[in-house]
């Protein structure tokens, strides 16, 4: 699947037909996320995925591990992202994310949409916006929040077996996990992944905002 103008125009029109749900509450923090389209370049690099020996111009989206020494979230996967800062849009804020936290500077022609909000326990409404990245060839992580940054092969989204859907004690609604690799990716990251998949590329409305998170990540 390559990263080029067809992809560019279905992902967008697919996002422009869609009837985003938004989700508000009194008490909620906004945040926002970057679900960003990139070239696969080098590949993952992770167990389980074959990365190509050259420059790959294919589709890939754009994840990150967090650091290690982070108070919460702590080695867990993500995308780009974090609180909305005053009169900031998700949109602005999903930008000034993606700049501070992997060095990746962006227009707001690189914005393509909105998914579904989705809200944490934690207390976050975070808005996921799909924005279109090109090559990015020169990414940089930022060490205090980011200890690597991963280009994922949008086709290793689509594997039969995703997602995976676990059964949990305290709710009604099962944890949705995406597989990637030799591993796999928790909710919400992986509810917007999943959204993600079914809406842009698959053409399918699939709604993810009753999934649940693991116990680990609702802290």
């Amino acid at each position: 699947m390559l990263l080029d103008d067809r992809l560019r125009d279905q992902i967008a029109e697919r996002l422009r037909r869609f009837e985003v749900h938004a989700l508000t509450a009194p008490g909620l923090r906004a945040a926002a996320v970057a679900v960003a389209l990139i070239e696969e370049g080098g590949g993952a690099a992770l167990p389980g995925i074959q990365a190509p020996g050259h420059w790959s111009r294919n589709a890939a989206l754009l994840l990150t591990r967090r650091s290690s020494q982070l108070r919460k979230h702590a080695g867990q996967w993500a995308l780009p992202g974090g609180q909305i800062d005053g009169a900031e849009t998700p949109e602005q804020a999903a930008l000034r994310e993606l700049h501070e936290e992997v060095g990746l500077r962006l227009g707001n022609d690189a914005i393509l949409g909105r998914l579904d909000d989705f809200v944490t326990r934690s207390g976050f409404a975070i808005t996921p916006i799909v924005v279109w990245a090109g090559a990015a060839r020169e990414l940089v992580p930022r060490e205090a929040e980011v200890a690597s940054i991963h280009r994922i092969p949008v086709t290793e989204f689509l594997r039969a077996d995703a997602p995976w859907l676990d059964a949990i004690d305290d709710s009604d609604q099962p944890v949705l996990r995406m597989p990637v690799g030799d591993t796999w990716i928790a909710a919400p990251t992986a509810a917007f992944l999943y959204q993600f998949r079914e809406l842009c590329i698959e053409g399918r409305v699939t709604r993810v905002a009753h999934f649940e998170q693991p116990l680990f990540a609702r802290s």
